[in-house]
């Protein structure tokens, strides 16, 4: 489902593009500066397009491999929290800090019977105790609606354009120059030799599809660490009064200037190429299909 408005997105703004910049040419040339262009242009308005579905298919298979909690303290903070089971649902408190909590305050001049049942009605006390939700609790649309609020489905939206932007760009800059240099191998061979590349005919549908592999593989290469932070962050849920009270206190994200652009966390430095190999791979074998499948049909209804 996120595939068929992405692809149609990525391509058709492509399209758009390069027909604006071939338009009032002697040939339909178009060059690696514009093809790369469009191509961030096209991988732009695609990660706006794929961000939600992403969202939900990666928790979906998170979930898969992420054990259960066990029943008893699940239970236990249902009933000594009944207002956080509502508002925040799948949120485990850590008790031991709501001790030394009340330790604290024990200290000072009761002004309220009841203190912690009145903390415990207040669901924004508990931010910075316990442990975050786990993705699999929130993996139904309606669930990370109601505890993250919407904006958190385009979590990872930062990471997913420069992700889309740089894949886009390498992708159509790469299979350009590709599609160059084999019509120009073609033109060399012809005799007579024809006036532009144009003339020399189409590429063959096999060559043109392995071209769509390699520069999918260069693509995902270059691209991998955007695609390992938009993950880490889709994989975190953030309760929508965390976001609030990071907003109110102004709070800053760490990393260095680029990180912060891009959403990318110090912590995950030593992870980014993880699994770049896999994604290389995947990607090469995709872009090769869709570019063959693409030929097939066109030769198949023409």
């Amino acid at each position: 489902m996120g595939k068929l408005p992405g692809l149609g997105a990525r391509f058709g703004t492509y399209e758009l593009l390069t027909a604006f910049y071939k338009d009032g040419r002697e040939d339909n040339y178009v060059y690696y500066s514009e093809a790369m262009l469009a191509g961030i242009a096209a991988g732009a308005v695609e990660a706006f397009f794929c961000a939600p579905f992403e969202l939900f298919k990666l928790r979906n298979q998170v979930s898969s491999v992420i054990p259960s909690r066990p029943v008893g303290p699940a239970n236990v903070a249902q009933e000594s929290f009944p207002l956080l089971s509502k508002l925040l649902p799948g949120y485990v408190p850590d008790m031991r800090v709501w001790s030394n909590t009340m330790n604290l305050l024990s200290d000072l001049s009761p002004k309220h019977p009841d203190m912690l049942g009145a903390l415990k009605q207040h669901p924004w006390m508990l931010t910075g105790s316990g442990k975050p939700p786990l993705p699999s609790d929130v993996q139904l649309p309606s669930r990370v609606i109601s505890l993250e609020g919407w904006g958190a489905l385009w979590r990872g939206l930062r990471p997913g354009i420069a992700r889309d932007c740089v894949f886009g760009g390498m992708f159509f800059s790469t299979w350009q120059f590709i599609h160059t240099a084999l019509l120009t191998w073609k033109a060399v061979n012809m005799n007579p030799e024809p006036r532009n590349i144009e003339e020399a005919g189409p590429v063959h549908p096999f060559a043109s599809s392995v071209a769509a592999g390699f520069a999918g593989a260069v693509a995902a290469a270059a691209s991998h660490t955007f695609d390992t932070a938009k993950s880490r962050l889709e994989c975190t849920a953030v309760p929508k009064y965390i976001a609030m009270e990071r907003k109110l206190l102004k709070w800053k994200a760490p990393g260095t200037w680029i990180e912060r652009k891009t959403g990318i966390s110090p912590a995950d430095r030593n992870v980014l190429f993880r699994g770049i190999g896999l994604r290389m791979a995947r990607s090469g074998i995709a872009s090769f299909i869709l570019a063959g499948s693409y030929y097939l049909v066109v030769d198949y209804i023409s």
